[in-house]
């Protein structure tokens, strides 16, 4: 689902036939509901209609007071004997005794409130019935959801059509291919006209025998460019971009301008591996938040997808190809909405599972950190403080040690002699290893030598890991998560219990010391710094 497109009026002249009237309206991106995506190829038949004689009024995306706007302005302009178009695409709903074309900002309507959220289909036909004999409906829409109260169901209902009134219903593309290629040759009646799309349904009057455009305009207009018809119907093909609409250019006119581009063009698109199932994905319309949840779940199953941007490159097009094979679906790399299901619902599974793994791993953590808190740093002195820190870093008792520790460092300060408190003032003030070992150096019994061996520990330790920190670095880096994710990593680290601090966007020493904490418990490497991993585990997990 995406935002509403802007409102977009285009009027084509006639250039042969001044009062034939088609109005068309594309209705594709919903506010609160699936989007259509076939929807927007209705405006495909502008330049076609265009061309066949038709005054077109087309808009996309039109919330309802416009729709009855243009539907209004129709009405004016109808006078006997003319013929008329009216296309209709997007979402329709219906109750037991009538049917609505909604408008793209349809707010859950219900039997009480519809009339306001579009177009009355017995109103629109009743419309179309002023010109019996050559009015067309054409109602184009697809199997998607949009949300609906009381009284109302999704999709057409029965119709009361009038006399005269031809009623063409299917799939929104293939209603745009009817409207721009067999609708506007001269000469062809509504049923053969139908035959060449059996997944229509038509009802009203469908001749067998009038053509619904004359072979011979009934009113001659002025010289025009002969080659006119070819170009307009070409760009309708271009739109609708298929094999099927380049087979039908080529067949309508076997010796055009565009004939080897046609036969071209459509020979690409049936070479193109998986052209189904990418035509497939993208009819469902996934949004960027989708993708990403996508990726996510795959991460969590074990097949990487090269990032959780919520873009669909190659790495996630592998990875979803590794899914299907795995799941004896033929690995095309571009998802179905069944699949889409199954892969959530296996990720759902995946996440329980390390959960649970996750909460015994922390008890085992934690029963060790205990126990050995009980052996050493329990009883308050020096040596077992260290100890325990040495071992448990981030333990349960880590602040704890490390306070208690500093009262030992105070007292050596104020029971030092002064030279040797001096010398080590001037090694704390430089913290490099050089001063601390100086500071050893001469002074091997000093008051502060216990606390230099591990200060030089502590360095030595940050060189030796400085290339896999660096490396940690640059993998948290290339995710780009915004604040935003991160605010919510971290109240997802606090409701775990592993005490991230403030909530607040930004990874400071609590938020990496919470991070390491639940990546040891996860059994993930122990960094401090978030990876493709750890995200997807701690997005898809539950709190404790």
């Amino acid at each position: 689902m995406r935002l509403p497109l802007a409102l977009a009026f285009c009027a084509f002249a006639a250039p042969a036939l001044a009062d034939d009237r088609a109005l068309i309206i594309a209705n594709t991106d919903y506010r609160l509901g699936d989007d259509v995506s076939g929807a927007v190829q209705a405006l495909a038949a502008r330049a076609p209609l265009g061309t066949a004689g038709f005054t077109v009024i087309a808009g996309a995306d039109l919330g309802a007071v416009a729709s009855r706007g243009m539907l209004s302005q129709l009405l004016a302009r109808l006078a006997p004997g003319e013929r008329v178009v009216i296309l209709l695409a997007g979402h329709f709903a219906h109750s037991g005794r009538e049917s609505w074309f909604l408008a793209t900002d349809a707010a859950r309507p219900d039997l009480a409130t519809v009339g306001a959220a579009g177009l009355a289909l017995n109103g629109v036909l009743e419309i179309a019935g002023t010109v019996p004999g050559g009015a067309l409906v054409l109602l184009g829409s697809e199997a998607r959801s949009l949300p609906l109260g009381r009284g109302l169901q999704i999709g057409i209902g029965a119709l009361d059509i009038p006399q005269g009134v031809s009623v063409v219903q299917g799939d929104a593309s293939t209603v745009a291919a009817f409207a721009a290629q067999q609708l506007v040759q001269p000469g062809l009646n509504l049923k053969d006209a139908l035959a060449q799309h059996p997944a229509l349904t038509a009802q009203g009057f469908i001749s067998e025998f009038q053509p619904f455009l004359p072979l011979v305009p009934a009113i001659a207009g002025p010289a025009t460019d002969p080659l006119a018809p070819d170009r307009a119907f070409w760009e309708a093909t271009r739109a609708l971009d298929s094999p099927e609409a380049y087979d039908a250019y080529v067949a309508r006119y076997p010796k055009g301008l565009f004939v080897a581009e046609a036969r071209a063009a459509a020979e690409r698109i049936r070479a193109e591996p998986g052209r189904l199932a990418r035509l497939a994905e993208e009819a469902l319309a996934l949004d960027r938040d989708q993708r990403r949840e996508v990726q996510q779940q795959l991460a969590l199953l074990g097949y990487d997808p090269n990032g959780i941007d919520g873009i669909f490159g190659r790495g996630t097009r592998t990875a979803l190809g590794n899914w299907q094979k795995a799941n004896a679906y033929e690995p095309s790399g571009y998802l179905t909405q069944a699949q889409i299901n199954e892969l959530a619902a296996q990720a759902r599974v995946r996440a329980a599972a390390l959960e649970a793994e996750a909460r015994a791993r922390q008890a085992e953590q934690q029963a060790a950190d205990r126990a050995y808190w009980s052996q050493t740093g329990v009883a308050g002195d020096e040596a077992g403080l260290r100890a325990y820190l040495r071992r448990f870093p981030d333990g349960l008792f880590a602040d704890l040690a490390g306070e208690r520790l500093a009262t030992f460092d105070a007292a050596r300060a104020a029971n030092a002699a002064a030279a040797d408190r001096a010398e080590w003032d001037r090694a704390e003030a430089l913290g490099t290893r050089d001063a601390f070992a100086a500071y050893l150096n001469q002074r091997p019994q000093g008051s502060f030598a216990e606390t230099a061996r591990e200060r030089i520990a502590a360095l030595d330790a940050a060189v030796a890991g400085e290339d896999a920190r660096a490396a940690a670095e640059a993998r948290e880096a290339s995710l780009a998560l915004p604040s935003l994710a991160i605010s919510l990593i971290e109240v997802k680290l606090g409701l775990m219990g592993y005490e991230p601090g403030t909530s607040d966007g930004v990874l400071d020493d609590s938020s990496r010391r919470a991070i390491r904490r639940f990546q040891q418990a996860r059994g993930l490497p122990v960094t401090g710094y978030l990876d493709q991993d750890t995200v997807a585990q701690l997005l898809s997990g539950t709190e404790n």
